[in-house]
């Protein structure tokens, strides 16, 4: 087991919903959501070479129209400050994740080297200045802390999953402390973010999770053809910097606590 990244013991074929026999009218649709996915990708490596020119607000919006794209509408409670260095830090269940942090506040992401060779977005990762981690080097551990601290003392934002493994939705895994020494070698605040997947009845599903040794297609496949999910996404109060003595106080003070039915108050609804 990597020190950086532990395995979650969610698979597969414990956790994730089985889709019921998908209707042969719904595959259409799907693959005209995957296009759209793929298409506004295409249009994100194409528009890198921008760099800081494009408006944080328009970046914000794209990650929004990508999970849309894909048929999940999405529901953002809360703010983060939109400018000066930022650590946040989320829950970690699907590759959805990944957008919808950057709708929160566009970021520098934590991201395993496996993401790189990803088609499509990994070259868009890649060019959008992700900070990639080896997780069988541990030796190089202290300069990729070193590299975040560096970013955050720039004045970025740097998203991180430091649960180190996606989680069903259903359970969650303890948050590593590394990531947060970055936050406090820098100075920066600490910004929780806690993500989950509904139906529109309002049932927690696992449909979107990518787990254990599930498939990105497999994965991509289930949401597209799914009816109904909605991505909730709650930004909780920063933590500002000296509040905790240590990383692992600052780690716990950022872990989001389990509930079963958050109440979700003055919500943006992205159609």
């Amino acid at each position: 087991m990597s020190a950086w990244l532990p395995t979650a013991p969610c698979t597969p074929q414990a956790c994730v919903e089985a889709s019921a026999a998908v209707r042969a009218r719904a595959v259409p649709r799907a693959v005209l959501r995957l296009t759209a996915v793929l298409l506004l990708l295409l249009a994100g490596i194409a528009l890198t070479p921008l760099g800081a020119r494009i408006p944080a607000s328009l970046v914000r919006r794209w990650c929004r129209w990508i999970v849309r794209a894909a048929g999940v509408r999405v529901r953002i409670t809360g703010a983060a400050a939109p400018t000066g260095g930022l650590l946040l830090v989320a829950n970690h269940i699907s590759w959805l994740d990944i957008p919808l942090l950057a709708a929160v506040r566009p970021a520098r992401m934590l991201a395993k080297t496996e993401v790189r060779r990803w088609p499509v977005a990994g070259a868009l990762a890649a060019r959008g200045g992700t900070l990639f981690i080896d997780r069988d080097r541990l030796r190089a551990l202290p300069d990729t802390i070193a590299r975040i601290s560096g970013a955050l003392r720039e004045g970025a934002a740097v998203a991180a999953f430091p649960e180190g493994s996606t989680w069903c939705g259903r359970a969650q895994g303890t948050f590593r402390r590394a990531v947060f020494q970055a936050a406090l070698d820098a100075g920066v605040p600490v910004q929780p973010v806690r993500i989950g997947y509904r139906l529109s009845g309002g049932t927690t599903t696992t449909a979107p999770a990518y787990v254990g040794e599930d498939t990105l297609l497999a994965s991509l496949w289930r949401v597209a053809t799914a009816r109904g999910l909605i991505a909730e996404v709650e930004v909780q109060a920063p933590i500002p910097p000296g509040s905790s003595p240590d990383r692992r106080a600052l780690a716990r003070s950022a872990q989001p606590e389990e509930t079963a039915a958050p109440a979700w108050t003055h919500t943006v609804l992205v159609a």
